[in-house]
Parts: C-alpha cells; sequence; structure tokens
C-alpha cells in the first residue's frame, strides 16, 4: 500500500487475521469490503508463501484462464475474480477437483452476491468475511495509537488505512478524489449497466449531507430529475460497492419496518459533510457494523444494526439487535451529557442496555434508570455490544 509507514503497517495485524488463518485449510476464503480497505495486505500477511493472481491484469488472466499457479504454494488468492463471467464455477471447478491445499482465498471490492448471479453455487465450500476500514479500537491496539488521537483522525480523513496512518487532510482531500474516481469510473461501469456517473456522483454529494437522516428515494429522485427505481438501483449499487450501508429501522412487525426510511452512512467517515456531532454518528456506525459483521461472519453470532423511530419523529440512533429482538440502545451526541429522554422511552419493559456515546465528555456516568452516558473513545475502544 503505496504512502503507509512501512514499519507501522508491517506491524500491524488485521481483526480478522487470525479467523481467517484458523479456516485457511478449511473452505474456500472469500474476504470482501471497500476498495483500499486493506484486502490484498491482509490475504499476504496470512502466509509467507503464497501466489496472487488479480483478474485486472491481462497476464493474470491468461493464467487463470490455464489454471496455472504453483501447487506447492500454501495460499493462492485470487483478487477482483468476481469480474469473471461465471466465476463461481471456475472457482467451484478448482475446489472439487483439486480441493485444498493450498488454500484458496478470493478477495474482492464488492458484494459477491450482488454480481455475476448465474453459474454454480459455492454454498457448502466458502466461508464469507467482510473486511472494514480502521475503527478505533484497531488503531490503538495495532497501530498503537493514543485513543484521543485515533478519534481526531477518524473525524477527519476517515478509517481507510492510507489516509488515515498519513494523518494529513491534505492528502486525504487528494486520495478521496482517486478513490472515489476509481469506484465509480471503474467498477461501477464494469458491474453494472450504469451510465449516467454524474448523477451518481451528484447523488452521492446529496448523501453526504444528509448522513444521519433517513433518506427518501422519492425525494432524492424528485432532486435529481430521475425515476425512484433509477434511484433505488443506484443505491443498491453503491451499497454492493462499499461506498455506503443503509441501516433500515426496527419495527417488531419486520415487514412493516422495511416500508419505513432507511439512514445511510458512509464505510469512508471523512466524506461527512457536518458538524461534529453527525461526524462522530457515522464514526459510530461504522464501528458498530463492523463488529456486528465480524461477530456473524467469525462467531456465527445473528446480530443487526438498525435504529428506532416512531411517527412523531422521535429516535434512537442505533439498536443492535439479536434474532430479531433489540440488545442494546445507542444513542450518539456530541456534547450533550445529559441522558436523552428517547433512551428510556422506547421499549420500557424490555430489559436493554441503553447508551449514550458523548463526543466530549471527561468521565463516563451511569443513572439509576439504567442509562449509561460514556466517553467516545471509551465505547468505542470497548465496543461491547
Amino acid at each position: 500500500m503505496a504512502g503507509l509507514k512501512p514499519l507501522l503497517w508491517a506491524a500491524m495485524e488485521r481483526y480478522l487475521q487470525s479467523a481467517l488463518r484458523e479456516d485457511l485449510h478449511r473452505k474456500i476464503l472469500l474476504v470482501t469490503g471497500p476498495r483500499q480497505c486493506g484486502k490484498t495486505t491482509l490475504a499476504r500477511m496470512l502466509v509467507d508463501d503464497a501466489a496472487y493472481f488479480n483478474y485486472d491484469l491481462a497476464e493474470h488472466r491468461q493464467l487463470l484462464a490455464a489454471r496455472a499457479w504453483d501447487r506447492r504454494k500454501a495460499l493462492v488468492i485470487f483478487d477482483e475474480l468476481h469480474k469473471m463471467t461465471g466465476w463461481k464455477s471456475w472457482l467451484k471447478g478448482t475446489y472439487d477437483v483439486e480441493g485444498i491445499p493450498p488454500g484458496l482465498l478470493v478477495t474482492g471490492s464488492a458484494n459477491f452476491a450482488a454480481f455475476r448471479k448465474t453459474g454454480d453455487s459455492l454454498a457448502g465450500r466458502h466461508f464469507q468475511f467482510r473486511l472494514h476500514p480502521l475503527d478505533l479500537r484497531e488503531a490503538v491496539s495495532y497501530a498503537r495509537m493514543r485513543p484521543a488521537e485515533a478519534l481526531s483522525r477518524l473525524l477527519t480523513v476517515g478509517g481507510f488505512p492510507e489516509p488515515f496512518l498519513n494523518g494529513s487532510r491534505r492528502y486525504y482531500t487528494r486520495w478521496r478524489r482517486s478513490h472515489i474516481d476509481l469506484i465509480l469510473k471503474e467498477d461501477l461501469r464494469t458491474l453494472t449497466a450504469a451510465r449516467d456517473i454524474q448523477s451518481i456522483e451528484t447523488m452521492i454529494e446529496m448523501l453526504r449531507t444528509r448522513v444521519g437522516s433517513p433518506v427518501s428515494a422519492n425525494a432524492l429522485a424528485q432532486d435529481l430529475q430521475k425515476s425512484p427505481n433509477t434511484i433505488q438501483s443506484w443505491l443498491r449499487w453503491l451499497e454492493s460497492l462499499y461506498v455506503v450501508f443503509k441501516v433500515v429501522p426496527y419495527h417488531r412487525n419486520i415487514a412493516r419496518a422495511l416500508l419505513k426510511e432507511p439512514k445511510y452512512y458512509f464505510y469512508d467517515a471523512g466524506l461527512v459533510q457536518g458538524g461534529p456531532g453527525v461526524k462522530l454518528e457515522c464514526v459510530v456506525a461504522c464501528a458498530l457494523l463492523k463488529e456486528v459483521q465480524r461477530r456473524t461472519d467469525v462467531e456465527g453470532e445473528e446480530l443487526e444494526l438498525r435504529y428506532i423511530r416512531d411517527k412523531d419523529g422521535r429516535e434512537v440512533d442505533f439498536a443492535v439487535v439479536e434474532k430479531h429482538a433489540p440488545r442494546h440502545l445507542i444513542e450518539v451526541k456530541w456534547s450533550d451529557a445529559e441522558p436523552s429522554k428517547n433512551l428510556r422511552r422506547f421499549l420500557p419493559e424490555v430489559p436493554l442496555r441503553r447508551t449514550q456515546v458523548v463526543g466530549e465528555l471527561g468521565e463516563a456516568r451511569s443513572y439509576p434508570t439504567g442509562e449509561r452516558i460514556a466517553p467516545a473513545q471509551e465505547f468505542l475502544a470497548r465496543l461491547d455490544l
């Protein structure tokens, strides 16, 4: 990864590393996540002896077509393989005929379930992992960074390893421009039928100012003079390419919940436009989703990230839900240390954890009614869901 501090990056062990090593000799490993969040670096760190193929390179495509690699290697890494037509059938055939070893690891910057749906299923043959950019806990644990500095960087330049470890806002601004261009002008055009890239760029700019608020596809359609169906397709593409993720509202009636408007957050928190409170909310959202998906992918838990909102507009920012039942309500504030009434208003009869995360707070406090007010640094460093 160009631009990283070499010694610091070499000393880091990513949070999925031990789980991937453990499963390396059991199944095909599929590792997805945003572009430049460290997937290839992580894959190369698993073993000292790996063969690497990138489907974007013409010479590698020829070798893959011939299935020509060194079988004495401990691991074979296939990068961006989902761009190959019939990649699932190709991979299934390789696994069924040759098995493991060598280990087979596929990385990609798109949700594998969203593209190239034709072909054989990999059911029973793979484990899937979703890699995220750095959060505060990973920065403190592995990058040996002080919590205050880590939080400041997350709020300013986001958690993608290259700009995060560089730390410069000016560097981040240049990196961000090339990062978005790569996704929209290469990945989006390669994997979808998208043609109106300029309008999609405009929609991204609009979403940057609406982080933390319910987003109406109809309203976006009116602003962009497109059909709501087109806007929904664009939003799904941005989700599948790990530009944004949506948090849908929780409701006891699951079907009813799906009718309510979702909130969208950026994997790159540095993209958020707004005050420190909304930036912090995005940082917390990224950390929560990362931990929810880690526990799902590694531990097999059934967790989801939702939010709660009633018809009067009263809201709790996040609800960690286990098997369709909330277990932790989380509200995010920048400086308000008084417990939000909404934390107690929703589901008062249910024994839930109720936490208010505050950016500017010296020490944690709790109340007889059950709410806990936690400094953002402390909450993000522990992420106890």
